[in-house]
């Protein structure tokens, strides 16, 4: 039966879902029960699915903060499989999905960051200000990861949400595990164009 909801995760088939569910009304209680899978909401975010992903979520909200196998969320492989429309509406749901953290700490902001998908970014922010504060196991914030992964467009868009914002000094002094700053490794890594923020 969890192939058949796999199945129907990936295609979409809310009806399919319905069929399962009538079936067996405890399926989705027992794939709530396991530490760590991917569940139907993992697999529609993977694949796009839209409207099979919010009704999962409708029905087990859970789901949108449970990590895979690999420590992924939802959001977190939506992301990867640049399905930016269902982040999107994911968050049109639950705004705190952005500060979910998965492997290593690391939550949707910081992966964004990673990547330099700015207008995810920006939309990060709009919805959810303080997931800016967040810190990796590394004690790395989004502005630390944005340098590390030599994305400046995705650094200068966290520097001028901090400015606009008026929250730009206390997070620029922030360092991680091995005491740098975000002005530390810029300057370690040659990154000139992050210096005129100091």
């Amino acid at each position: 039966m969890e192939r058949r909801l796999e199945v129907a995760a990936r295609a979409g088939d809310i009806d399919a879902l319905y069929s399962l569910l009538k079936e067996d009304a405890n399926l989705l209680d027992r794939i709530e029960n396991i530490p760590f899978i991917d569940t139907p909401l993992h697999i529609a975010a993977s694949a796009g699915q839209v409207l099979f992903a919010l009704e999962i979520m409708r029905l087990k909200p859970s789901f949108a903060r449970k990590w895979n196998q690999n420590g992924y969320s939802p959001i977190y492989l939506a992301l990867q499989n640049e399905q930016t429309e269902l982040v999107i509406s994911l968050l049109d749901v639950d705004r705190d999905l952005v500060r979910v953290r998965g492997r290593e700490g690391k939550t949707p902001l910081h992966f964004a960051a990673e990547c330099g998908m700015i207008d995810v970014l920006a939309e990060f922010l709009s919805v959810c200000p303080k997931s800016i504060q967040d810190l990796t196991i590394r004690k790395e914030t989004a502005l630390h990861v944005a340098v590390k992964s030599d994305k400046l467009e995705a650094l200068k868009v966290l520097l001028g949400w901090l400015e606009h914002v008026g929250k730009d000094r206390p997070v620029l002094k922030w360092c991680d595990n091995e005491g740098n700053t975000i002005l530390h490794v810029a300057a370690s890594r040659f990154q000139i164009e992050a210096r005129p923020y100091s």
